[in-house]
């Protein structure tokens, strides 16, 4: 294997998109969240909900940053490491980046401020709504950056050739494309239940230690409640995103399944060994005809395999096909832990049953990563092109040696090593203190730590306010 600079930059988009992909796949689903607490809290004004909203907004403020900066980051490779495939796709989606920041990250950025410190400047109804607009800011940003990766997945709407250019006739043929709509609920799903078993290990974890802690035990329902709906309802759009790459990236999804050969009646592989070099798999643990028929509905389909593409068109088969199963396979362990804890919540045992804690302790991390297996999928599988049938990988990077990119990946390796590791370790610190720890009163300003001005609201979020006057 030549570590050339197409292989490096591979490499460097792989590392920063994975690593970035982490924390918006967490404040998408932490920032409805929280507008649910908020909301729950005028509606009862019962102070469990505004101290989980207290203690969950500082993690939603640092994950934010964090997301922002590792994103910037990733963008600009576009330009240094993909200068081809931004000058020849640049006019089709460069405007959808652009939405993404006009219409998604400025509504964000602007009412971030007064979610984050606006308790004692305004009143609890706008407060309310710049949670809400912040939210509905990140679901906005989904669905703009989805929709430029679904172009490239499947493009459509557009004129031009890979030598004169791409450009768009058709916007609405490029904002929906076809695999757009089932990607797009398939990644807020996603983040949605990422946020949910992240607000369950740490609410769990709390309760490990103290089985009377109202404010996690009331978090724990939460999130298994949004586990138990959102696990299942997952696999039926997973199965429709399937269904989409079946007819619009047939090599992904034989590299999926690994079938080699075009045929009916295709057997479904649990567990396999797939070798490129002998166009096979070395073993098999498999059901017969179980793959026709998830596939293409019935056990007599026809399901092309990869000898119906030449060589040098098949993605990597044996990282797509574990991949797929990894992710698979969390899903249904989250289905598992949802119906478990819903049947912990109807025999009352919830805070008390300790392998329940523990397993969702142990399972804080799988939404994160099921989402980044989710991407390996997709973007492994479209290999070897970039633009799905248009523009292929090795023909997009930019014209530099492997020792800049060498270079540059090893800068990101370092800063990312240090500055993330640091605000990751942060972030965990403060889901072991749980939302009781100074949630209600400020510290003294000697021992203010940094983020303790999230914290520091009054009772009602006006009453500052009717103070001052």
């Amino acid at each position: 294997m030549e570590f050339d600079a197409l292989l490096l930059s591979r490499i460097q988009f792989a590392f920063t998109i994975a690593f970035h992909i982490i924390f918006p796949s967490f404040t998408i689903g932490l920032a409805s969240y929280l507008a649910v607490l908020e909301g729950l809290w005028l509606l009862t004004r019962n102070e469990t909900f505004k101290t989980l909203y207290l203690f969950w907004v500082k993690i939603f403020a640092l994950s934010f940053g964090m997301g922002v900066v590792s994103g910037v980051v990733m963008s600009y490779q576009l330009g240094t490491n993909w200068s081809v495939f931004s000058a020849i796709a640049g006019p089709v989606i460069g405007p959808l980046f652009a939405f993404e920041v006009l219409a998604a990250f400025f509504l964000e950025a602007s009412f971030l401020g007064v979610m984050l410190f606006g308790w004692k400047k305004v009143g609890p109804g706008l407060h309310f709504a710049s949670t809400v607009l912040v939210a509905f800011g990140t679901l906005t940003s989904a669905f703009w950056i989805i929709s430029a990766n679904s172009w490239m997945q499947s493009p459509s709407g557009f004129a031009g050739s890979v030598e004169e250019g791409l450009v768009a006739v058709n916007w609405l043929q490029v904002i929906f494309s076809p695999t757009f709509p089932e990607r797009l609920a398939h990644m807020v799903l996603a983040a949605y239940l990422t946020t949910a078993l992240v607000v369950a290990a740490a609410s769990a974890f709390r309760l490990l230690r103290d089985a009377s802690e109202a404010e996690s035990a009331m978090a724990l329902k939460m999130a298994i409640g949004m586990i138990v709906i959102v696990a299942p309802l997952q696999l039926l759009v997973g199965d429709l995103s399937g269904k989409d790459v079946l007819e619009h990236q047939p090599a992904k999804l034989a590299a999926i399944e690994a079938f080699w050969e075009t045929r009916a009646e295709q057997p479904f592989h649990i567990a396999a060994w797939p070798d490129r070099e002998i166009e096979g798999n070395h073993w098999e643990l498999s059901t017969p005809k179980v793959g026709s028929l998830i596939t293409g509905g019935s056990v007599e389909a026809e399901i092309q395999g990869l000898d119906a593409f030449a060589p040098e068109d098949r993605p990597p088969v044996f990282i797509v096909f574990w991949s797929f199963r990894l992710m698979v396979g969390l899903g249904l362990a989250m289905i598992g832990l949802g119906f478990w804890g819903a049947w912990t919540i109807w025999r009352g045992s919830t805070a008390r049953s300790r392998p329940f804690l523990r397993t969702c302790v142990a399972m804080g991390p799988a939404g994160f990563v099921a989402v980044i297996a989710g991407w390996i999928v997709a973007e492994v599988g479209r290999q070897p092109y970039v633009i799905y049938g248009l523009l292929r990988t090795e023909d997009a990077v930019s014209p530099i040696g492997a020792g800049s990119v060498s270079a540059s990946l090893l800068a990101f390796l370092v800063v990312y090593a240090i500055v993330f590791s640091v605000g990751a370790l942060y972030i965990l610190r403060l889901l072991g203190e749980g939302p009781g720890a100074g949630s209600h009163e400020s510290p003294p300003s000697q021992d203010r730590p940094p983020g303790w001005a999230l914290a520091a609201a009054p009772e009602d979020p006006g009453a500052a306010r009717k103070e001052d006057h």
